[in-house]
């Protein structure tokens, strides 16, 4: 057998392995891929936008493109109660109706968890 095609059929076995490796240990085959708010908006970040941005990923096919994240960056915390949990400010009134919103939207939602006690834009 000529000696090229040997080299690239052990190269088509190495990438067909570590295919199978990666999907064997649960491995992203594709980079996470999805919205951010802080790249565009900033701290200029609600509810309502949040909600126009999963209606609009999927109404222009980004989700089916393969995007699946909305991440909330900074500035949706308003404090700690007296228990010590994290409250939203009155941008997100009900961060659990926006989740479920999201979520509905076939998407997943995340949020920037800071643990400290100033927000970004402070530092």
């Amino acid at each position: 057998m000529n000696r090229l095609l040997v080299f690239v059929l052990l190269l088509l076995l190495l990438a067909l392995l570590l295919a199978s490796a990666c999907l064997a240990a649960d491995l992203a085959l594709t980079p996470p891929m999805g919205w951010n708010s802080w790249n565009k908006l900033a701290d200029k970040i609600d509810d309502k936008t949040v909600r126009e941005i999963a209606d609009a990923m999927v109404s222009s096919g980004m989700k089916d493109a393969g995007s699946e994240y909305i991440n909330i960056d900074d500035t949706w915390e308003a404090g700690r109660n007296a228990l010590g949990n994290i409250q939203t400010n009155k941008k997100f009134p009900d961060m659990k109706g926006l989740a479920d919103y999201v979520h509905g939207k076939g998407l997943k939602i995340g949020i920037l968890l800071v643990a400290r006690a100033q927000d970004v834009r402070r530092l």
